[in-house]
C-alpha cells in the first residue's frame, strides 16, 4: 500500500467536531460590534450610545470591594493562603445562597445542592454534557442564543421551537408532542418580561408528567418588583425533581467581569438511562463532571459573592439594581410617549419593542445606528419570532439613557408610527 492509498483509505488526519459547522458564522453581539465598529471607523467623530449587549455600568458596592481587598491581604499570608479550593464552591458562599436565596423564601435547598461558578452562561452551555444526544429540547423562540448553540455542538438537532409573542403575553404554550428536555428563562432575556406562578406551574406539571427536566434560568430574579412573580422555580411544588436552576451575579451585583454565579441540581432530580430504562441522580453526575472540567471559581471572588448577603451588601445592591430600573423606566415611557408598543421594563432589565412601520429588526437597528448613534439588539438575533421587536438594556448610565432617547425621538419624529 502506498503512502497516498493509506491516506485517503485511513483518513489519517484529526478531524473537527462538524456540529460546530452548523452554527451560524459569528454570534449575535459579534454581528453586532462588527457592523458598530465599520460605522464607526466611517465616522470617527460620532459619539455612540450602547444599549444593546446586557453589560452593566455601575461600580461594584462597597461591602464587596472591602470583601475582595480583605481576601487578597489573605492570600499575601501564609496563615490564611488558599489554594485549590473546591470545584463546587466554598462553604461560606454555599450556605449563604441556602440561607438567603432560598430558606428566606421558605424553599428548602441543601449545600450539595449548590455548585458555585463563573457565571450563568458557563453552566447553562456545559450542562448538556450530563445529558444524552437523543433527548428533544423544547426552547422557547426568542431565547437566549447560548442555549441552541451549546446544543448544536453537542449534536443535538431535535429541537422544538415554541413562539413567544403579545398574543400569548410571551410565554411560550406548553408543547403538543413530548419533549424531553425543556429551557425556560424568567425574567426573560431578551422580552424582559416574567412568568405567573400559575403559567410556571403548568410547566412543572408537563414536566412531572412526562419525566422532562426543566433548564430554568433565573439570573435577572433579582429585578422583580411584583411580589406575585416566583423568583425560583423551587416556589412551585414538585419542581425539585424536574428542575435545574442558574442564577448570576453578573447583573444582580455587577460582576460582569468579577465572574460568578451558581447552579441548582436537586438531589432529587433523576434521569433514565437510554440502556435499561433505571434511574440516575443528575447531582453525583454533575459534581462528576465538574471536578474533571472545572477549575472551581477564586477564593477571592467567592468572599466578594459572599458580602452581597451581608445587611450592608443587601442594602447596596438594592440602591443599583432600582437605579438600572429607573433606567427601565425612562425608556419604556419615553417609547410609548412616541407611539411605539412597549413590554417588558417593569419586572427586568430589559426593553422589549416593537418596530416602527413594518421595519425588519436589522432595518430598525441600521436607523438607529446611523441616524442617532444608538445601538440595540435586533429581535430576530434570538430567534425567528424576534424579528419585528428590538431589545433596549437599562444597564446604561442614565445621562446616557436618557440622550439616546432624546436621539431617538429626534431620529423617529419625521416619520408617523404605526404598529
Amino acid at each position: 500500500m502506498t503512502q497516498t492509498q493509506y491516506n485517503i483509505e485511513s483518513n489519517n488526519m484529526a478531524q473537527i467536531n462538524e456540529n460546530f459547522l452548523k452554527l451560524a458564522p459569528s454570534y449575535l453581539f459579534s454581528d453586532i460590534a462588527k457592523r458598530v465598529s465599520a460605522y464607526k471607523e466611517a465616522n470617527p467623530h460620532k459619539s455612540i450610545i450602547r444599549l444593546g449587549i446586557g453589560d452593566v455600568t455601575r461600580p461594584l458596592a462597597p461591602a464587596v470591594i472591602e470583601a475582595m481587598h480583605k481576601a487578597v491581604d489573605e492570600m499575601a499570608n501564609g496563615d490564611t493562603f488558599r489554594g485549590y479550593g473546591p470545584e463546587q464552591g466554598y462553604d461560606f458562599l454555599r450556605k449563604a445562597i441556602v440561607e438567603n436565596d432560598f430558606k428566606a423564601r421558605g424553599i428548602d435547598i441543601s449545600m450539595d445542592e449548590v455548585f458555585v461558578n463563573d457565571g450563568a452562561k458557563s453552566d447553562t452551555g456545559n450542562i448538556g454534557d450530563i445529558l444524552g444526544l437523543n433527548n428533544a429540547i423544547c426552547m422557547t423562540d426568542p431565547i437566549y442564543p447560548v442555549y441552541v448553540d451549546s446544543n448544536t455542538m453537542a449534536g443535538r438537532n431535535n429541537i422544538v421551537f415554541s413562539p413567544c409573542n403579545k398574543e400569548n403575553g410571551f410565554v411560550a404554550e406548553l408543547p403538543k408532542e413530548k419533549v424531553d428536555v425543556i429551557y425556560l428563562c424568567y425574567p426573560n432575556n431578551p422580552t424582559g418580561t416574567v412568568i405567573t406562578r400559575e403559567q410556571l406551574t403548568k410547566w412543572v406539571d408537563y414536566a412531572l408528567r412526562n419525566d422532562a427536566i426543566i433548564m430554568y434560568d433565573a439570573a435577572y430574579e433579582a429585578y422583580i418588583q411584583d411580589s406575585d412573580i416566583p423568583h425560583s422555580i423551587y416556589e412551585i411544588p414538585g419542581a425539585k425533581k424536574c428542575a435545574i436552576e442558574f442564577h448570576s451575579y453578573s447583573k444582580t451585583a455587577g460582576f460582569t467581569g468579577v465572574r460568578c454565579g451558581y447552579t441548582i441540581v436537586p438531589l432529587d432530580l433523576e434521569v433514565a438511562k437510554a440502556s435499561d430504562g433505571s434511574k440516575v441522580q443528575l447531582n453525583k453526575l454533575w459534581l462528576r463532571r465538574q471536578c474533571t472540567k472545572f477549575n472551581g471559581t477564586s477564593y477571592i471572588t467567592q468572599r466578594a459573592a459572599e458580602a452581597i448577603y451581608t445587611p450592608e451588601g443587601k442594602e447596596q445592591i438594592k440602591k443599583t439594581i432600582a437605579y438600572y430600573m429607573d433606567n427601565a423606566r425612562i425608556m419604556r415611557e419615553a417609547f410609548k410617549a412616541m407611539g411605539l408598543e412597549v413590554f417588558g421594563g417593569e419586572n427586568a432589565p430589559y426593553v422589549w419593542v416593537k418596530t416602527p412601520n413594518g421595519m425588519t429588526s436589522w432595518e430598525f437597528f441600521d436607523k438607529l445606528l446611523t441616524e442617532a448613534n444608538v445601538v440595540g439588539t435586533p429581535g430576530v438575533g434570538f430567534g425567528k419570532a424576534g424579528e419585528g421587536y428590538f431589545r433596549f438594556t437599562a444597564f446604561g448610565k442614565k445621562e446616557d439613557c436618557i440622550l439616546a432617547i432624546e436621539r431617538i425621538q429626534k431620529a423617529l419624529s419625521v416619520e408617523t408610527i404605526h404598529n
